[in-house]
């Protein structure tokens, strides 16, 4: 339950389970949860080193727990030591048969990025995932590791469950990616720690380097390059990895839902700290300061080889804008709350070339726009983005009961906009908030107490 206060003129003392009423300012000091792109790969690179890696600031929600269960299915040692993770690795190419059928939850980042492990070792694995992962499409994943051997039995469509079979050698290839999609990077990366030979993959448009940044510091050998406009990266396998102590820096997907209730919540003035800043992921932070917002790095630091700071943000008059389609790769997550800055907006905010969000945990376009309409904001629906008239800073009427097709990232996003509503909004879950933020809520309560 969110126990948000509201300030005197809204004359709100309450919420229900599911409904966020209008809030005072946001102020004070909090921490986010640790990044969770991070934190998958921190455990996968752990697991397959040889040694015990320690991390710490891991995100404890349940995509990455799940990511925690399948390596322990593969004979890895995972546990929880006190504040931190250790992980005993099994080495490249060490992964065993698991026993049973993965289940992978929510979680397509743990589905993708694990095909990617098992496609080079001689292992046979089932995914499985629940009703909403069963729906994502899985082909893109399935193309680049079939050419290196794999053979996969999918789900018509595609999708989950399906069993995969990998290939032990496997065949190094080259492969450029059809759609931006750090994920499907990742997944050919890491087929190729147990390839022998080297392993390219091609970017037109880059995408979040996490994977390239922590190979590295576990001793993979890697390289990458600009070439004819494109980036290029080598893995030479099968790789030795070392195990490393890792800090998971702040998620800045996490941080960008209290970024955009601070600028639009009147009389904000709220410090995130320890906020990943990887060019590759802070898209949001750049194009709400496009839009007016008032945010001030402080104690700018490199934690783990991953670039942080704290974030500090004070209400802002924000105004809209044509937000430029080639920034979208490094905000893809954060466009859900991003449309509601749009919807506080002094005019129109344009977005386009966001076809991506139509195959995330829902269709987060439609979804999106419909919930938009009903918390009472004016927004038109394209092919590849959405158009938004904004109140200029007036109050959303609110409304409910608003799907969230069981994303996240939809329930967080229109919680923010409950706290700039006249009569609260209300979700029809808050179940999905576990995926990736478990303490979402109870932040929102510290901050705006």
């Amino acid at each position: 339950m969110c126990a948000v206060k509201a300030p005197p003129s809204y004359g709100y003392a309450f919420v229900t389970a599911h409904r966020f009423l209008p809030s005072g300012p946001l102020t004070g000091r909090i921490r986010v949860p640790g990044d969770k792109s991070i934190s998958h790969r921190a455990l996968m690179f752990g697991a397959l080193a040889v040694g015990r890696s320690r991390i710490s600031g891991l995100l404890e929600g349940e995509d990455v727990l799940a990511t925690a269960a399948a390596l322990r299915a593969m004979g890895a040692t995972i546990e929880r030591t006190g504040e931190d993770w250790v992980v005993d690795g099994v080495g490249v190419g060490g992964l065993l048969q698991p026993e049973q059928a993965l289940d992978m939850g929510n979680s397509g980042t743990s589905t993708r990025l694990l095909m990617g492990l098992i496609a080079s070792h001689g292992i046979t694995a089932a995914f499985t995932g629940d009703a909403s992962l069963s729906k994502r499409p899985m082909g893109r994943v399935i193309d680049p590791l079939s050419t290196m051997g794999a053979s996969f039995t999918p789900s018509p469509g595609g999708t989950l469950p399906l069993i995969m079979e990998g290939m032990q050698p496997a065949v190094p290839i080259a492969y450029r990616l059809p759609v931006a999609s750090a994920q499907v990077k990742s997944a050919v990366l890491l087929a190729g720690l147990n390839t022998p030979g080297i392993t390219t993959v091609i970017e037109p448009v880059p995408t979040r380097d996490h994977t390239e940044r922590m190979l590295g510091g576990f001793g993979a050998k890697l390289e990458v390059e600009e070439k004819d406009g494109e980036r290029v990266i080598r893995i030479h396998g099968p790789a030795d990895l070392n195990p490393c102590d890792i800090v998971v820096p702040g998620d800045p997907s996490s941080a960008a839902f209290f970024a955009v209730a601070a600028s639009i919540v009147p009389g904000s003035d709220l410090v995130i700290e320890n906020v990943g800043l990887n060019p590759t992921r802070d898209g949001v932070f750049r194009v709400l300061a496009q839009m007016g917002a008032n945010i001030e790095k402080l104690d700018e630091r490199d934690v783990g080889g991953e670039p942080v700071a704290d974030l500090r943000v004070r209400h802002a008059k924000l105004r809209g804008i044509e937000v430029d389609p080639a920034i979208a790769p490094s905000m893809i997550d954060e466009f859900p709350v991003l449309f509601i800055a749009a919807a506080l907006a002094d005019g129109t905010t344009e977005t386009t070339g966001l076809e991506e969000l139509r195959v995330k945990e829902s269709d987060r376009l439609s979804a999106m726009a419909e919930a938009l309409k009903l918390a009472g904001a004016n927004v038109e629906e394209t092919d590849d983005g959405l158009g938004i008239e904004g109140t200029a800073g007036q109050p959303l009427p609110g409304g409910s009961p608003i799907a969230t097709h069981l994303d996240h990232r939809i329930a967080m996003s229109m919680a923010i906009a409950g706290l700039v509503s006249r009569d609260g909004v209300e979700i029809d879950s808050i179940e999905p908030i576990a995926t990736s933020f478990p303490n979402f809520t109870a932040l929102l309560n510290e901050a705006a107490k």
